[in-house]
């Protein structure tokens, strides 16, 4: 996969999630998932700009959470995901896979 193809599949399932309430990004060595759950739906992009709530992690690793092959918890207890800033969005990430 690819960032493009992870960005599509979280924007899909964005979409048909209930808005965040915040922004949270998804920050990869291939780059950034932005989402912006401020306003009355989720919006995904590849900004690089600042969150409420980053998650560091490899692009393999979101893939795996976005497929249903790597627990959100699991990847957090094992240090696969790093949290920074506000913990309570990182928790709404399971809402999203």
């Amino acid at each position: 996969m690819s960032l493009e193809s992870t960005t599509q599949g979280m924007t899909e399932r964005a979409a048909n999630a209930k808005p965040l309430g915040k922004t949270l990004k998804f920050s990869t060595a291939d780059g950034c998932i932005y989402l912006d759950g401020s306003g009355e739906s989720n919006v995904v992009s590849n900004d690089d700009k600042e969150a409420d709530c980053t998650v560091n992690m490899k692009l393999e690793d979101l893939e795996g959470l976005l497929s249903g092959d790597l627990n959100p918890m699991t990847a957090f207890m094992t240090g696969k995901l790093k949290v920074e800033g506000d913990m309570s969005v990182a928790m709404k990430l399971q809402s999203l896979v």
